[in-house]
């Protein structure tokens, strides 16, 4: 595997509005044309925050001006934003968006996280349906979620399964202000009807002791039909990242295979796979080469040979404030790369998207790699 070409897909503009461009991603339409979508804002967490839309009709080579297709939208009459949107294809032309909506009234002034009690502002989940391609939308609608969720963190896209149906990775959280122990648990629902209603959850990832979280989930389906999952794992009792785990579902996420540790951290990529079944996993090597790098697999379940690694991206070091678990998940508020999304190409290549640069100044950057 090789990098073949890169570029900057949205550019930063300190000062702004703009000035930090984060979670990206890219869908892959019918029409062959690409769809990247990524939140933009002032700082890398702030009530000025809103989703912008990028084009591409060249595979990724060159990119749209951005355009804004959403409003903040107020959820039950309370102020807030978009933390993130992403795109599934559903049919030509017919697409859904799905976004983790932040409130931003209940807390005045509040970062996402607690730092303190390891809490998040209320979240919700919206979705907004297309039938021109993503020219316009229909207004949003909630996502309901049982209580033992709490504010739910979308952690993939929408995935269309075998059997039609589709599945919803979320991550469940405590309130804001709880101070109870965290136990932190991944979820998938399905639904059977085009989004328009869902199931229950049905657990991907758990650790019921609390001693490990299984955060972020990344998530892809294999030509096959088989789902696979790779989650960014922390030991809370010695507060470190371990190794990315993978699990496998051939039945559309009812039951998992057990966690596999796959000898390389820390945080994952949505995988891209190929139409004959190879998988490019991209992730964040955050504290030990503090890089970006990526591995091919011959299928889902697959080894992802040391021997295909590339570096995507080599960062300056940094250090986090500390090995607390609160420290190290607010100072991600200062952290200046990562996010990766890796897209199947048409063409047979595979487009990774991620976020780096400066505090002050955070473009959305593009690597096309050939396998």
């Amino acid at each position: 595997m090789q990098i073949v070409a890169a570029g900057i897909l949205g550019k930063a503009e300190p000062g702004t509005d703009r000035a930090n461009l984060t979670f990206p991603s890219v869908t892959a339409l019918a029409d062959g044309s690409l769809l990247a979508t990524l939140r933009a804002g002032d700082e890398k967490d702030s009530p000025k925050e809103r989703i912008a839309f990028y084009r591409s009709a060249d595979s990724g080579l060159s990119w749209s001006a951005p355009t804004y297709p959403f409003e903040p939208p107020a959820v039950r009459g309370i102020g807030g934003t978009l933390k993130l949107c992403y795109i599934t294809e559903l049919a030509p032309k017919r697409l859904l968006a799905a976004a983790m909506w932040v409130d931003r009234t209940t807390y005045p002034g509040k970062p996402l996280f607690n730092a303190e009690t390891e809490g998040c502002l209320p979240m919700v989940i919206l979705l907004a349906n297309s039938d021109d391609n993503g020219t316009s939308w229909s207004d949003w609608r909630a996502v309901p979620m049982p209580q033992e969720i709490g504010p739910a963190s979308l952690t993939s896209p929408l995935m269309r399964l075998a059997d039609g149906r589709l599945a919803m990775s979320i991550e469940t959280n405590k309130t804001y202000l709880d101070r109870s122990r965290w136990l932190q648990r991944a979820v998938f629902f399905h639904s059977s009807d085009e989004g328009q209603s869902w199931s229950g959850p049905v657990t991907v990832a758990e650790d019921p002791s609390g001693q490990i979280f299984n955060w972020d989930l990344r998530c892809a389906v294999a030509p096959d039909g088989r789902v696979g999952s790779f989650a960014w794992t922390y030991d809370t009792t010695t507060a470190s990242y371990l190794n990315i785990h993978r699990r496998i579902s051939a039945d559309g996420g009812a039951s998992w295979s057990a966690a596999e540790d796959l000898g390389f951290a820390d945080q994952a990529a949505r995988p891209a796979v190929l139409a004959d079944g190879r998988v490019v996993l991209a992730w964040v090597d955050r504290f030990g080469s503090q890089s970006i790098r990526a591995r091919v697999a011959q299928s889902i379940d697959a080894p992802f040979a040391a021997a295909s690694e590339v570096e995507v991206y080599a960062h300056a070091r940094v250090q986090a404030a500390s090995s607390d678990t609160g420290d190290m998940l607010a100072s991600m508020d200062v952290w200046s790369f990562g996010l990766p999304s890796a897209t199947a190409l048409p063409d047979g290549d595979v487009l990774v998207v991620y976020y780096a640069g400066e505090p002050s100044a955070l473009d959305v950057r593009w690597a096309k790699l050939r396998v």
